[in-house]
C-alpha cells in the first residue's frame, strides 16, 4: 500500500512560504487549507495564493477547500493547477456534479467528512471521488488532537473501497503525529497530513521520513506486508 505524506502548511512560516515548500520536497504533495471564515471560523488563503504557490511548489498541490459554496467556487482551484481539490460533503450542493467537473477540469476529486458526517449516504458515491478525507480533528484550526472515535469510519469507507475495487485515496487530517498515523494507517489511511508535526519539530524533512518509517513500522508490525511507499 501506499503511504503519501502531505504536510500542511497552515503550521507554516507564511511570511517565507516559498522557503517553507522547499523544506518539504520530500513529501508528496502540499496540504493547502483554504477556511473561508463562514463554513469554519478562520480564514487563511484564497484563489490568488494558491495561484502563486501553484507556481514555486517542488511538489504537487493538495488543495483543502473549508468554504461554503463550493459548488461556484472549487473548480477555479482546478484550474489554477491543483492536483488535488477536495470539498465538504456537507457544504456542497451536488457534490457528484462538482466532482465530476473538477475531473473534467484535470484534478483529483476529493470529498471531505467532518467527524460528525455519517459516512453512509457516500459510500455508493465511491466511484465518483478520487479521494475521500476523513477528518480526525474539527475542522477550522491546527494543532488539535486526534479524534480516535473517527476510526471506525475510516475503516467503513476503507472496506466499501477495497470491495469496489477502487483506486480512491484514504485522506486523514488533523492531530496527526507519529504516535498517531499508525491507529489512523491500521484503520486504512493512506494518505495523512500534518501540519505541526512536520513544520514545529525541527528539519521537515526529518520529520517527514520519521511518519514515513512509523506507517512502515505499524504495517509490518500488524499487517505483514511491505510498506510500499509509492505515491
Amino acid at each position: 500500500m501506499a503511504t503519501r505524506i502531505n504536510p500542511s502548511i497552515l503550521s507554516a512560516d507564511f511570511a517565507n512560504l516559498e522557503r517553507e515548500l522547499a523544506r518539504i520536497g520530500t513529501a508528496d504533495l502540499v496540504h493547502v487549507d483554504i477556511m473561508d471564515n463562514h463554513f469554519v471560523p478562520n480564514l487563511t488563503f484564497g484563489l490568488p495564493m494558491v495561484q502563486r504557490l501553484q507556481q514555486v511548489s517542488p511538489i504537487p498541490l493538495d488543495v483543502h477547500l473549508m468554504i461554503d459554496d463550493p459548488d461556484r467556487w472549487a473548480p477555479g482551484y482546478a484550474e489554477a493547477g491543483a492536483a488535488s481539490v477536495t470539498f465538504h460533503a456537507e457544504a456542497a450542493n451536488e457534490p457528484v456534479a462538482l466532482a465530476r467537473r473538477l475531473r473534467e477540469i484535470g484534478a483529483r476529486a476529493g470529498i471531505a467528512l467532518k467527524p460528525g458526517t455519517d459516512a453512509t449516504p457516500y459510500l455508493d458515491l465511491l466511484p465518483e471521488f478520487d479521494q475521500v478525507l476523513i477528518m480526525t480533528v474539527e475542522p477550522g484550526f491546527g494543532g488539535q488532537s486526534f479524534i480516535h472515535e473517527t476510526m471506525p469510519k475510516l475503516r467503513r469507507v476503507a472496506d466499501a473501497v477495497e470491495a469496489a475495487g477502487l483506486d480512491v485515496w484514504l485522506q486523514v487530517d488533523g492531530g496527526i503525529t507519529a504516535e498517531t498515523i499508525g491507529i489512523a494507517a491500521e484503520a486504512g489511511a493512506d494518505t495523512f497530513v500534518a501540519g505541526s508535526a512536520v513544520y514545529n519539530g525541527g528539519d521537515p524533512a526529518d520529520r517527514i521520513e520519521e511518519l514515513r518509517a512509523a506507517v512502515l513500522s505499524h504495517r509490518h508490525g500488524h499487517v505483514g506486508g511491505t510498506g510500499s511507499l509509492d505515491a
